[in-house]
């Protein structure tokens, strides 16, 4: 069988890790969006690997739970797991569950045990708690967050889906914004609109990446950090493969015009 060759390579890594004006522990969520939307689930193992390494050494893999007397690192290193993981399911809202999916049961079995959830276990996010809020609340912070990130054009946005053929359409979106988008647990708005943009790059979907990209300002992102993210998306794209392709190449892997900016 013929080996893959990753294109997470040292070069790369160290790209991202230091990319101008990307905030700090954002590299390795949008990275695992990304690679997801790029259908690469056997990379996500390297990628946990090289962010959890950050931190110190791994957990022993023997160990099923946390440690009793855990190192410092060890909190660091739970939650940066938490916030891939978390990216991975917001990301399902651009994506669809098939990605995600794949992508999160390659992540858990390269993940050090001590470092999942494991089911039946609290969750960080307290979504199936949620399950019992009145649907009422959560669909109003689901609005709410709707509002901020498209600003001005929120109601037009929200009116297009409703009256797009079926009303369905805007019935999802606000289960997906109520639901998905909205919990800020472990990721906030802003990190919410990076993992978005980290999503929407790879699709070539113009219109909706130009509107994530204000949202991600709308949520509180500079400017500097909204290129940020952008662009580091965009070196994981094109070490995969990704460039501008024209009307006569439509059946390679690209973008049909230039990458969508602010």
């Amino acid at each position: 069988m013929t080996s893959v060759r990753s294109i997470l390579t040292p070069r790369l890594l160290s790209t991202l890790r230091s990319y101008p004006h990307l905030p700090p522990q954002t590299w390795h969520y949008t990275t695992a969006v990304t690679l997801s939307a790029l259908n690469l689930p056997h990379e996500l193992p390297s990628l946990m690997h090289a962010a959890l390494s950050e931190h110190g050494p791994l957990p022993n893999a023997e160990e099923g739970t946390a440690p009793s007397n855990p190192p410092a690192h060890f909190h660091q290193q739970l939650d940066t797991a938490r916030m891939i993981r978390e990216a991975l399911v917001k990301s399902t809202a651009i994506l669809g569950l098939p990605l995600t999916i794949n992508s999160l049961l390659s992540l858990s079995r390269a993940t050090p045990p001590s470092l999942l959830d494991p089911p039946l276990s609290p969750s960080p996010t307290s979504r199936s708690v949620e399950l019992s809020v009145p649907s009422s609340q959560i669909l109003h912070r689901g609005s709410h967050f709707f509002a901020q990130t498209y600003g001005k054009v929120a109601a037009r946005v929200m009116g297009q889906m409703d009256r797009c053929g079926t009303e369905d359409l805007g019935l999802t979106a606000r289960l997906m914004y109520g639901y998905l988008l909205s919990n800020e647990s472990v990721l906030g708005k802003k990190a919410t609109s990076f993992c978005l943009i980290a999503g929407l790059v790879p699709l070539d979907v113009g219109p909706q990446l130009k509107g994530h990209l204000r949202g991600a300002s709308n949520n509180g992102a500079s400017l500097e950090e909204v290129r940020a993210v952008r662009g580091a998306v965009v070196e994981v794209c094109q070490a995969a493969g990704m460039r501008e392709v024209s009307a006569g190449e439509m059946d390679r892997r690209g973008w049909r015009a230039e990458v969508e900016s602010i």
